[in-house]
């Protein structure tokens, strides 16, 4: 399996900058302290001088160029001399990443949503709203005709989106599907929405980090010429570094700063293979503080929200080195009907996944790439509902109006379930009524680190009810201290190691 690096150029101002090395990612330090045997690659960010000038001086094949940088291959046993050049600011691996799954609109309150019955709210489908999917491609389904503007192939130069595995169709689908008729189960959260396919998962749903940044950056490309508002990440890899040394972060600031909403899955990591619960293992670009990273639900196969649950594998926060407050929201995961790309790996292998209904052949899928795609769709209704909403303001709407999850906690549930519905009224505490139950927000607001590193709102420290005081260290009722280490009620210590009991 290919694994790459990121390196971030940066030239000398003056001779002591000699002395320095590049700051190594998990994955490379390991690589070289194991004796670097192996062939790598490496993705060098800086400008096509730069990127020219680290190839030519350690003798390396330029692979594939990205608008940030490129892809250099280093052979085996040069590792560490690219390691040691002090004109390299950072190297990163570039790792493999995944589709996020496991192998509805009522809840959401997208339902009513649509309809346009509710007193004072029209009909809201996402219409006019480009939603960027990047994953396995999107098939042509009838449910999904008309709906995709544009292709871009990542994985096959000689490709036109085509999705082989059967993940991407499925996402896709949840966020914009038309669906054959008003009660077709697989109808999407935006079905006014259009989308942009960017393959960057091949047949067996593996990508690279690489292929992920360039769509990325892709979609900031043309986010003018189609409209695109939104960029969904249903896929997730290891977080191997802080973010801001992260290449597929940096990326999704970019995108960030452009006006760009993220939504990446949270990942399926909230349990080992003995079923005990873990915390922790939030996947990239789920971590990085720019995207809104959402979590799944167990909606028990009802619409009422009493009853929901935390997915079990569902990943908990926080995350890896930066300790930030992951997941941010959770939506519908676990078993969620959607379109079935006919032919995929997904459908020849897991036919015990393949259901037949009145509108045909369905595939059900579990995992937070679900909850994404959910959460994808609930952006681009807001986006049409308030065009002119920043980034920020998404996700305070979307965390703002979220439904508390009795017993979770901010760590497995994030601000709570999205309740789109409430986001879009912006009623007075946010009460509303889904499936005949009468349901309100929990109006838990955090994260959305700028650049600078200063909070969500500008100020040194941030205190919200009784509950949570936020600066140079965090308290969280009785049950968290957050500073230089975490102490997790009696179960968790953070600091120079980590305890689980």
């Amino acid at each position: 399996m290919l694994v790459s690096l990121a390196v971030a150029l940066v030239v000398p101002a003056d001779a002591a900058a000699q002395g320095r090395r590049p700051r190594l990612s998990e994955d490379l330090a390991e690589r070289l302290r194991a004796g670097d045997t192996a062939n790598t690659s490496v993705i060098v960010t800086g400008t096509q001088a730069q990127v020219d000038a680290i190839a030519a001086r350690h003798g390396l094949r330029v692979r594939k160029r990205l608008r940030t940088g490129a892809v250099l291959e280093v052979p085996a046993g040069a590792l560490s001399a690219v390691a040691a050049d002090a004109e390299i600011d950072q190297l990163s691996g570039n790792h493999p990443v995944h589709a996020q799954m496991d192998v509805s609109l009522t809840t959401t309150g997208a339902d009513q949503a649509q309809d346009g019955y509710i007193e004072g709210l029209e009909a809201i489908t996402g219409q006019g709203v480009g939603v960027a999917v990047v994953d396995s491609g999107i098939d042509g389904v009838p449910e999904l005709r008309g709906r995709v503007v544009a292709s871009v192939d990542f994985v096959s130069a000689a490709g036109r989106g085509r999705d082989q595995h059967g993940h991407g169709t499925h996402v896709a689908g949840l966020i914009a599907a038309a669906g054959a008729n008003w009660h077709d189960g697989t109808r999407g959260m935006a079905p006014g929405a259009h989308l942009m396919n960017l393959r960057v998962l091949d047949a067996q749903g593996r990508g690279s980090a690489a292929d992920v940044i360039d769509a990325i950056d892709r979609a900031i490309e043309y986010r003018d010429r189609y409209r695109l508002r939104v960029i969904n990440l249903s896929l997730g890899g290891p977080v191997l570094q802080p973010w801001r040394d992260d290449p597929i972060c940096q990326a999704v600031a970019r995108a960030h700063d452009a006006g760009l909403v993220v939504v990446a899955s949270a990942g399926n990591g909230g349990k080992d293979a003995n079923g005990t619960e873990v915390f922790g293992l939030v996947t990239v670009p789920g971590s990085c503080p720019h995207s809104i990273a959402v979590g799944a639900l167990n909606t028990k196969g009802t619409a009422f929200l009493s009853d929901d649950a935390i997915a079990s594998y569902s990943s908990r926060g926080p995350t890896r080195f930066d300790y930030l407050l992951k997941p941010d929201v959770v939506a519908p995961g676990n078993k969620i009907r959607g379109l079935l790309a006919p032919g995929s790996t997904l459908a020849r292998e897991h036919p015990e996944l393949v259901i037949d209904t009145a509108e045909g052949k369905r595939l059900v899928l579990s995992g937070t790439s679900m909850a994404a795609a959910f959460g994808s769709g609930a952006v681009a209704l807001l986006l049409e509902h308030v065009p002119g909403l920043a980034p920020a303001g998404v996700r305070y709407g979307l965390q703002y109006f979220a439904t508390p999850i009795p017993g979770a906690g901010i760590v497995r549930a994030g601000a709570g379930g999205i309740n789109v519905l409430a986001a879009l009224l912006g009623a007075p505490g946010g009460t509303t009524e889904i499936a005949g139950e009468t349901v309100g927000a929990g109006g838990l607001v955090f994260g959305g680190t700028a650049v600078s590193g200063e909070p969500l709102f500008g100020a040194d420290s941030v205190v919200w009810g009784d509950s949570v005081v936020w600066g140079d260290s965090v308290v969280w009722g009785d049950r968290v201290v957050w500073g230089d280490s975490v102490v997790w009620g009696d179960s968790v210590v953070w600091g120079d190691r980590v305890e689980w009991s």
